[in-house]
């Protein structure tokens, strides 16, 4: 599969983490000769906070790990994810699958069950093949490494195309302390309290409680902010490990919340870099909205437009699209006060096309790679920003031939 054309140019060097080691093996859960799965294990002591997908048919690995949330720390944890199957609508098959990778992980790394999160992501309705990532437990358990970040990010893709990864260094009271993250997602994309799998650890310290509220507000502006194709997945789930090693309590500190946000918000940008069939990026920004609720309704109901994301993958300057998205979201607007631009043109205003509109001006913007489409509902001063890409034929190859 090509890379696509939106992607960074290279996989970033990301900081080693104290406290945390990586592996990835290939154990062919679908495909042979790929790798697959990936175990991260962090040091006694380490804060674990997450947040997961909010379907109403959560895997078995989602429902395992949110009842995990808040267990002793410490013990030493690990994070133990597959790719090329989700384990999701596989009943009590699934419960047992997690059961026993979870008991195979904590025989061979002597971590308590409670300590032990797992995630799968793939084809959806399929029993688990465990056996495969158990057999395969003792390798990565031998091989793990503070340099492996990379093989990790590779071996939970599924369509993914590329690699994800980002990284902040901070200096708090004379002492740096670093943040590094991985992430897979590239179709069924629409998150609902997390999206897809993503995985974020720091040496900062932090108390369980504390950890976990900066999680979920960062999560609301961040991943909870974009979308590919409108789908919630089933498996949606995000980890974040302080493991304290830097000695730094960054409890509150403004500067350590603003650069996760930097890193969950890079991550998340890629996710919609990498949307199934994606050429285009598009930033869709609410303003002057009543609220910003009713902002944020706005920005998904035309991020998630089928009309306005084929008209941008045509680069057709069809901005009435965006008038149809505001007018079926749901939220408060008035026609006679809506305003709409493509990047710095204005293309209506007051509920009218702006009178010195250039249809030659605005088609030129929308052949470029990244675009920003602005409105402002004029009758309040909620705001919201999301992020998606455009729909092209690419998303309907992939998506048609996912299963075979």
């Amino acid at each position: 599969m090509p890379v696509s054309p939106l992607a960074p140019a290279t996989f970033p060097e990301l900081p080693k983490i104290d406290g945390v080691t990586f592996a990835a093996a290939s154990a062919g859960v679908k495909y042979k000769n790929r790798t697959d799965v990936m175990l991260a294990i962090v040091a006694p002591g380490t804060a674990v906070a997450g947040v997961f997908t909010r379907s109403a048919t959560r895997s078995a690995p989602v429902l395992d790990c949110q009842a995990k949330l808040g267990s002793d720390p410490s013990s030493i944890a690990a994070f133990l994810v597959n790719s090329g199957n989700s384990n999701a609508f596989t009943g009590s098959r699934g419960s047992a699958s997690v059961e026993a990778v979870c008991e195979a992980v904590a025989a061979q790394t002597g971590a308590p069950i409670d300590r032990i999160f797992t995630a799968s992501t793939g084809v959806i309705g399929e029993p688990l093949p465990h056996d495969r990532i158990i057999a395969k437990i003792a390798e990565l358990h031998a091989n793990q490494s503070a340099d492996e970040i990379e093989n990790a990010a590779r071996a939970i893709m599924t369509t993914d195309t590329f690699a994800k990864g980002a990284a902040a260094t901070i200096t708090v009271n004379g002492k740096d302390v670093k943040i590094a993250g991985i992430a897979k997602g590239s179709g069924m994309i629409a998150p609902d309290m997390a999206t897809m799998l993503v995985y974020i650890f720091t040496d900062a310290q932090f108390g369980q409680a504390d950890l976990q509220t900066l999680v979920s507000e960062t999560n609301a502006k961040t991943f909870n902010c974009i979308t590919v194709d409108s789908d919630t997945s089933t498996s949606d789930s995000l980890l974040m490990a302080a493991t304290g090693a830097s000695g730094v309590d960054v409890t509150g500190n403004a500067d350590f919340a603003a650069a996760l946000h930097d890193v969950m918000q890079d991550l998340a940008h890629q996710v919609v870099r990498d949307g199934e069939g994606a050429t285009k990026f598009v930033t869709v920004k609410v303003t002057g909205a009543k609220t910003d609720t009713d902002a944020h309704k706005v920005a998904l109901s035309i991020a998630n437009s089928p009309l306005v994301k084929t008209a941008i993958a045509g680069e057709d300057a069809n901005w009435g699209r965006i008038v149809m998205a505001v007018g079926k979201s749901g939220a408060a607007a008035d026609r006679d006060t809506l305003s709409i631009r493509f990047g710095d043109i204005t293309v209506a205003e007051n509920g009218w096309r702006a009178p010195d509109y250039s249809e030659e001006a605005t088609s030129a913007y929308m052949k470029n790679a990244e675009l920003e489409i602005g409105v402002d509902l004029g009758i309040g001063s909620g705001e919201s920003t999301v992020w998606t890409c455009d729909l092209t034929h690419g998303y309907i190859t992939i998506n048609a031939d996912y299963r075979s």
